[in-house]
Formats: C-alpha cells, sequence, structure tokens
C-alpha cells in the first residue's frame, strides 16, 4: 500500500505546533486502515482541525475516517456521540480514544446551511438540540463550571485591553450575566458548537448532528452558534436586532430553555469570544458579537 501522502492545503491550515501531528498523519492513516479493515474511497477531506478520508469497510459498508490532534476539546467526541447513540448524531462505528481517532457513518454532502428558508433551518437545528440536550453528561466529561470560572476570573485583567471603553462596558455586562449564573452550571451533554455546517443531510434521519466538542452544562450555552452563523439571512431582514431576537426566541422555545438564563449564557459565550480575541492581539469586539450582545441585552426585550 502506498504512502497517505499529507494534502498541501491541511498542511498550511495548521502552524508549526501541528508539526508532529502532520509528521505522524501518514502511518496512522495506513495503520487505522489496516487494523478497521477500510478501503480508501475517495479524495481526503481537511478542515482547521482535522482530516477526513472517505473508506469503505469489508462488509462493503461506506464510513469516514476522521484523524485529528488531540486537544481538550475533541478528546470526549467519541465518548459523546456513543452517549447519544445516534439519537440525532452521526454514528461512532470504531474509535481509538489515545489519539481521538473516529469511524463515522458516512452522510450525505449537504448541510443544514444549504437549506434556502432560514427559518426551517433554525427550526431544524432547535429539534436537534433539544434531543441532544436531553440527554444527561457522562460524569468524566468537561464541565462548563470549569470553563465559567476561569472565564470570571480572567475577564477583569484582560477587558481593560479593549480600545473602546463603551466595548469595555458591554462586555463588563456579559462578565456580569454570567457570574449571576455560575453557581448552576446544568448537567446536560453539550455539543458547544452546533451551527448549520455541523449538521449534514443523512439516509436514516433527514438531518445529523456532527463534530462535538463535548462538556457537561446547561443547554443555554448552546445556543450562540445559530446566532453567530447563517448572518446574511439577519441582516437581509433590514431589522437586525428584530431578527436576532426572532431566531433567539425560536431556538429558546424549541429547545425548552428559561429566555432570561439563555441571555445570560449566550452572553457569556460573547465573553468567550472576547477574551480568546484579546488573547490573540485583538483590541476591538468583533462587529457581530457586539450586535448580538446589544440585541439580547438591550433593557425591556
Amino acid at each position: 500500500m502506498p504512502e497517505f501522502v499529507v494534502p498541501a492545503a491541511l498542511v498550511e491550515l495548521h502552524g508549526e505546533d501541528a508539526q508532529p501531528w502532520l509528521d505522524a498523519l501518514p502511518k496512522q492513516v495506513t495503520a487505522y486502515l489496516e487494523q478497521w479493515a477500510l478501503k480508501q474511497d475517495g479524495e481526503p477531506l481537511y478542515g482547521a482541525a482535522s482530516l477526513v478520508l472517505p473508506v469503505v469497510r469489508q462488509d462493503g459498508t461506506q464510513a469516514m475516517l476522521k484523524l485529528q490532534s488531540v486537544n481538550e476539546e475533541n478528546a470526549g467526541e467519541a465518548q459523546a456521540l456513543r452517549v447519544w447513540n445516534g439519537d440525532g448524531v452521526v454514528r461512532v462505528l470504531e474509535d481509538d480514544q489515545e489519539t481521538a481517532t473516529i469511524l463515522l457513518e458516512r452522510l450525505r454532502p449537504e448541510m443544514l446551511s444549504d437549506v434556502p428558508d432560514d427559518q426551517e433551518a433554525t427550526q431544524r437545528l432547535a429539534e436537534l438540540l433539544a434531543r441532544l440536550s436531553a440527554v444527561q453528561a457522562p460524569p468524566q466529561l468537561r464541565k462548563l463550571k470549569e470553563i465559567t470560572d476561569a472565564m470570571l476570573a480572567e475577564a477583569p485583567t484582560q477587558i481593560p485591553l479593549l480600545a473602546d471603553t463603551e466595548q469595555q462596558a458591554l462586555v463588563r455586562r456579559c462578565a456580569a450575566r454570567l457570574a449571576d449564573l455560575a453557581d448552576e452550571p446544568g448537567d446536560r451533554l453539550l455539543h458547544w458548537d452546533l451551527h448549520y455546517d455541523n449538521v449534514m443531510a443523512a439516509d436514516r434521519e433527514p438531518w445529523l448532528v456532527i463534530d462535538p466538542k463535548p462538556l457537561a452544562g446547561d443547554p443555554g450555552f448552546e445556543l450562540f452558534p445559530a446566532l453567530n452563523n447563517r448572518w446574511d439571512d439577519l441582516t437581509a431582514t433590514g431589522d437586525l436586532p428584530k431578527a436576532i431576537r426572532r431566531r433567539f426566541d425560536l431556538m429558546t422555545e424549541v429547545v425548552g430553555v428559561d429566555r432570561e438564563r439563555a441571555v445570560g449564557w449566550t452572553l457569556g459565550r460573547i465573553l468567550q469570544n472576547v477574551l480568546w480575541d484579546l488573547a490573540d492581539g485583538e483590541r476591538e469586539v468583533d462587529p457581530i458579537q457586539v450586535a448580538i450582545a446589544e440585541a439580547l441585552d438591550e433593557p425591556g426585550i
């Protein structure tokens, strides 16, 4: 069997820190093809975090072999998918926890973001989120409480780095709303990154969720990615704050979460993004984050 060649575009997506993983990929691919009796069945797909190879099992079943560099976010991916047990999510056929390598059922190359109607796409996403968040997280997963505490500890020294004082005040309000919820972090199995591109068409169900970054927490923490994506659909309405709230209210109603708590957790997600951006050297809040925060944090709304 010829050695697998890592796509040049995948190498370009990663920095020097990922070089050991990239160097190990050819042997890893060969090893898993042999270990799980797989045959490559198409050109590799890749993103910023993984390599996905179309394969066929010995019995003729089509599957996808996903290889990724292990980190805190993906370490529990296979475990979470197995806990959900195919209910609204892609099924795990094989996995290796040590390397976070997973053999997944093959889905169809269509994403929920391809659905033209924004309302329909959001409804579908919310229905899937309701199913996923009904499941209790296994005890060994990362906890939202840990993430929340770390953010609140970091915020006082980082927020003053923002260049604009009004943005500082906005992000401090986000931190205050998050602090009100910190002692009730929840225990549901969360996806953490459930947006329209992480839902794919399938045969056994119309749509199935992929790529969780699992943790245990409150379902209100899950709504932000649905607001942050398909942004053009929101701006096209001509009333952006109203469109944000309408999408947010659809999500909270279908998922069945308390609206005020969901607002607080969503503002917490904005705080998280701001802290990440500050760590990368940014000194302004992304305008999309500002728009979402202002739409949800508006008094009397």
